[in-house]
């Protein structure tokens, strides 16, 4: 809830004592002690230290993989930049050391990246993982595949992955540059390979989705913390669905297994 509403610890505490709705969800009450905003940041702390976080969003997709949810036959990967403040004027006199910049297109960026594996049936987000903002795409595009999938979906950004991967037999779907497609002469073969590329992005798009969730609405287009484990852990904690459905059904799935445990 906090990270869905976009909340700081101390908001957190608040909205557990005014919404009611939120203390229901929570399971909690006003006849027993709310957690305060201390409490909430050393629960934080622990899933940082003990890496739980990524425990967590593997807990949810084993169940909606067994839910029928996540079928798991293809896989798409992408990436993007979560700026971080480029500013010195800070206690440190010093920018985040674990945060790089990068060029993209014309216009430099300072932050960090978030690697995202998106299950290709459903939309569903089954590994992430960070990296600062100056390393390729290409060099985690291996660690974002779940071992099952036949296919795989990538942009531009991914070129020779196919040839770095260790896992060998899989259908790499790797966008074509786009330069060099519009270098290509006019004819039947340059048209046949622009509607090839146009179904590859087709696909693609659905990996922007989550994307769209997380920096528009949990808000997370700027980091929110120093270092890269926080940030991981709090990206990890906002499992990125594909549609209002399937985000519906993904948090029912969370309350189902707080219920049940």
């Amino acid at each position: 809830m906090q990270n869905w509403f976009g909340l700081s610890d101390p908001a957190m505490e608040e909205a557990l004592y005014e919404i009611a709705s939120m203390r229901q969800f929570a399971g909690l009450s006003l006849t027993k002690p709310i957690p305060d905003e201390t409490t909430i940041l050393n629960f934080r702390r622990l899933l940082e230290k003990y890496e739980l976080a990524a425990e967590m969003l593997s807990r949810v997709n084993g169940y909606l993989t067994r839910k029928g949810l996540m079928l798991k036959r293809g896989t798409i990967v992408d990436a993007t930049i979560i700026a971080a403040p480029s500013s010195t004027k800070n206690a440190e006199g010093e920018r985040d050391p674990e945060m790089h910049q990068t060029k993209k297109g014309e216009q430099w960026y300072f932050g960090m990246k978030a690697h995202i594996g998106v299950d290709m049936d459903s939309g569903l987000v089954h590994t992430v993982t960070t990296t600062p903002a100056n390393e390729a795409d290409v060099s985690e595009a291996e660690y974002l595949l779940h071992g099952k999938e036949q296919v795989v979906y990538a942009d531009a950004g991914y070129t020779g992955a196919d040839k770095c991967a260790a896992r060998k037999g899989l259908d790499w779907q790797i966008a074509r540059k786009r330069g060099r497609v519009k270098a290509l002469p006019e004819g039947r073969e340059k048209r046949s390979i622009e509607k090839e590329e146009k179904r590859k992005a087709s696909i693609r798009a659905i990996g922007e989705h989550p994307f769209r969730v997380v920096k528009r609405q949990f808000g997370y287009a700027k980091v929110r913390f120093k270092g890269l484990a926080k940030n991981t852990a709090q990206i990890l904690t906002e499992p990125p669905r594909e549609s209002r459905r399937l985000r519906i059904v993904s948090h029912t799935a969370i309350a189902d297994s707080r219920i049940a445990a």
